[in-house]
């Protein structure tokens, strides 16, 4: 539970939140830098957030690592990404895991190196039983991939039509058991959804910064979650 008296009550809290991490690129180039050492300033902060989301008292956490479009980008960008996110896992691995936090992946890993790819099964199997704060990293990740994978799923379990329900579409998706997600922050002032948990999110918040993402630090997570904690969530419906 949180225990900060600067945070917001328990139940004004967000059970899930998700994060697109956006702004690297122009906070590099903000600076004269490479594309490549924002991402890596961008993976930097991501350490000072994952604390600030355990210290918080935050149950799941969704960061939008690199979606299915990303692989469009610039050949030397992504082989870039590839070698950071190896040197990630190796440095942060037993912390995160000191720490109780459980890795999870959504999302798909093809095109990954055989070893990168089993560095991060092994992470996976490594925090398997915490329970602190799930992580889930969307990596290979598109929402709307993510769906035509779940009614794929469907059809070839020989489902009818008109068992098909948002139940059941749900219970094939990667976030199968776990909270729809409360809050999506957005950071470097974009206003869109980049194909992000586009199912999970239908009643999400949205909180939009213009600070890009390596500046995101622990006071700006705590502006986001005060600005939760304001909203009036109705659901779509009428407030009695």
């Amino acid at each position: 539970m949180p225990t900060d008296e600067n945070l917001p009550p328990p139940d004004r809290m967000p059970r899930h939140v998700g994060i697109i991490m956006d702004g690297n690129g122009r906070w590099a180039k903000q600076r004269g830098l490479p594309r490549v050492a924002g991402h890596r300033a961008g993976t930097e902060n991501l350490r000072r957030i994952l604390r600030a989301a355990v210290e918080f008292g935050i149950p799941v956490l969704t960061i939008y690592a690199f979606s299915t479009e990303n692989w469009e980008r610039p050949l030397e960008e992504i082989r870039g990404l590839m070698r950071i996110l190896g040197e990630v896992i190796d440095r942060e691995l037993a912390e995160l895991h000191e720490n109780g936090v459980q890795l999870r992946h959504i999302g798909n890993l093809d095109g990954l190196s055989a070893k990168l790819r089993r560095k991060i099964e092994d992470a996976i199997e490594l925090t398997r039983s915490n329970d602190r704060l799930i992580l889930n990293v969307a990596f290979g990740y598109g929402g709307r991939a993510e769906i035509v994978r779940a009614v794929q799923e469907i059809v070839r379990a020989g489902h009818t039509p008109d068992a098909i329900d948002e139940a059941l579409i749900s219970s094939h998706l990667y976030t199968v058991g776990l909270p729809d997600p409360d809050l999506i922050i957005r950071t470097s002032g974009e206003m869109r959804l980049s194909n992000f948990l586009i199912w999970q999110a239908a009643y999400a918040e949205y909180y939009v910064t213009p600070t890009y993402w390596p500046d995101f630090d622990k006071e700006e997570l705590r502006k986001a979650l005060f600005e939760f904690s304001q909203r009036d969530r109705r659901f779509g419906l009428v407030k009695k």
